[in-house]
């Protein structure tokens, strides 16, 4: 069942962020958002997500469905190793440190696994990110600027691990990089002045 968003609003103080936004994200495949900056892409996001609630609207088609995050902001515990940072969301963070290293793996970092956050990098911490994620799994992955301080080759090859891994779901990615974008989705929704405009496009694989 596709995501339905029907006339979201959202605002913080005197801005309005979301002015009954609407759109349709498919089940399966890769959705892009885009907007300048401020428009409200994590703002959608994290209503998707269910960490906000709209002022008004409603959202269909995400009740019951496995929605696995990568925050723009990695959101790591600070107390615990990088490897135990993404074994919280598969249990028990000692009994599944071996899986959470071969997920560590995924995202080339297996070797900072026992790394606390403030001693990573910005673009390691943006990996654990992803790794949780990935060790999550699910219907549906929102992705929030999620390759910032990755090169272009290392983005790349983390892109093919989210893809694969949530093939028979659908990715919601928030990208900066148009370039990119156009590279990866098969479909567009852009946010304008609490407008949509959504933009299917086929691709050749």
């Amino acid at each position: 069942m596709p995501i339905r968003c029907e006339n979201l609003m959202k605002s913080y103080g005197d801005k309005d962020v979301l002015n009954k936004f609407s759109a349709e994200f498919p089940d399966k495949g890769v959705t892009c958002l885009t907007a300048p900056s401020g428009a409200g892409k994590t703002t959608l996001l994290h209503l998707l997500a269910g960490i906000i609630i709209p002022d008004g609207g409603r959202i269909e088609g995400i009740s019951g469905k496995r929605i696995a995050v990568a925050f723009q902001t990695p959101r790591l515990l600070p107390w615990l190793t990088a490897a135990q940072n993404v074994a919280l969301v598969l249990g028990d963070r000692k009994r599944f440190i071996p899986e959470a290293i071969e997920w560590l793996a995924q995202v080339e970092l297996e070797p900072e696994a026992g790394a606390y956050p403030d001693e990573l990098s910005g673009g390691m911490k943006q990996r654990v990110s992803i790794a949780r994620a990935l060790a999550y799994g699910g219907d549906c992955v929102l992705l929030d600027e999620p390759f910032n301080g990755l090169d272009e080759a290392l983005a790349h090859r983390i892109w093919e691990k989210i893809r694969n891994r949530f093939s028979r779901g659908c990715i919601i990615c928030a990208l900066h990089d148009l370039t990119f974008a156009k590279e990866i989705a098969d479909n567009f929704v852009a946010i304008s002045s609490g407008v949509t405009k959504e933009e299917e496009r086929g691709k050749n694989k």
